[in-house]
């Protein structure tokens, strides 16, 4: 069996709190080893969770992509003695082959204080018998290779890599948001941004066509990738249905204009509905300040006017290339922009600078053309 040290950042910082979320934590590793295959034991040490497993490489692909996790190691376990410290050292520096050509740092750290060495006085000592036995050169700045020292009560764990991991909170500590998710770049980018802070994502699609529903159902597939903790079901609703012919109405009022801003006020006033069936405390949308019509400050206002759940928008002050780094990065970006279209109701002059009044003016309108047909 194999060890995984696995550490966490901004759970640590939780108080009184902090057992309810580590142990969130522990339960989103064991379903990541279920869903995977893996059997093992996951449990805390002071500070930590010790992963123990039989494939130590799969688990580490799955846990490295566990929310609320910051970094983790494949470690060796020793007894905490400087002899077997110095010898897991140098068998792990000639394991990744380190020669007088390559620079490298011993980084210690002694959680039990009962031992005799501090930190420095380790790294010393280590990094002396690794440079005897290999000829290797120190580096404290800028080294190819780190090799970790951690002296613990239970044993010192010694290891050669520091996978990063996601950070943020452990998925469904928050509880449950809606989320829209288009066949676009933003939204699914968004859906993340929200796992990462403990929300349980339901994805929810409006469907315009087979290709926006592909695209959307493969993101939400993607998202399934780091969604330890929670299953990812998207729900499709006909796009067209939620409309209805609000298009047509405006058109014969003279506000085609606002075409879009009645659109988004129809899914989101369907996704509440779904919300509140699902359980679920808040709509998430991809918006950007400023990035289209529908995303200036004067529309995002009118837009969410009398939605009866609130609205996150987490990727609300970042421009498109930090969302489209993002996208990359996690995935979601090549199924996003795979082949595009554009959307059917789409005005020529979409309106810029809506207001509440002006809003509420239109839907009188729109009443009395009920009214009257």
């Amino acid at each position: 069996m194999g060890l995984i040290l696995v550490r966490y950042g901004e759970v640590a910082l939780k108080g009184g709190n902090r057992g309810m979320f580590i142990k969130r934590l522990r339960h989103n590793i064991r379903d990541c080893l279920k869903k995977h295959g893996l059997g093992g034991e996951v449990r805390s040490s002071r500070g930590r969770i010790m992963v123990e497993t039989d494939d130590v490489d799969a688990a580490v692909e799955g846990i490295r992509k566990v929310f609320g996790l910051v970094s983790l190691s494949p470690v060796a376990e020793v007894p905490s003695s400087m002899d077997f410290i110095k010898e897991e050292a140098l068998r792990l520096a000639r394991e990744v082959d380190l020669n007088e050509a390559v620079t490298f740092r011993v980084s210690a750290r002694r959680a039990d204080k009962t031992f005799p060495l501090i930190s420095p006085e380790i790294d010393r000592e280590v990094g002396g018998y690794i440079i005897e036995k290999t000829g290797a050169r120190v580096d404290l700045r800028k080294p190819q290779i780190t090799i970790g020292v951690e002296v613990r009560r239970e044993g010192t764990y010694v290891y050669g890599k520091v996978i990063p991991a996601p950070g943020g909170l452990p998925l469904g500590i928050e509880g449950r948001v809606v989320a829209l998710v288009s066949g676009g770049i933003d939204s699914p980018v968004a859906a993340w941004m929200m796992m990462k802070r403990g929300c349980g994502v339901i994805p929810l699609h409006f469907r315009q066509s087979d290709t926006g529903a592909t695209k959307a159902l493969e993101n939400c597939k993607v998202l399934s990738d780091y969604s330890y903790g929670w299953d990812i079901r998207p729900i499709v609703l006909d796009h067209a249905e939620v409309l209805g012919d609000t298009c047509r109405r405006l058109r014969v009022i003279g506000a085609e204009r606002w075409t879009c801003v009645f659109c988004k006020r129809a899914l989101l006033l369907k996704a509440a509905e779904v919300a509140e069936e699902m359980g679920a405390s808040a709509l998430v949308m991809g918006d950007s300040m400023g990035q289209v019509a529908s995303q200036t400050l004067h529309n995002l206002e009118v837009v969410s006017y009398g939605i009866p759940k609130p609205i996150l928008r987490p990727l609300i002050g970042m421009d498109k290339v930090d969302i489209v780094k993002l996208a990359k990065r996690i995935g979601t970006f090549e199924a996003s922009v795979r082949y595009g279209e554009s959307c059917p109701f789409l005005p020529a002059r979409p309106l810029t600078q809506g207001t509440v009044p002006k809003l509420l003016a239109i839907m009188r309108r729109l009443e009395e053309l009920d009214e009257r047909e």
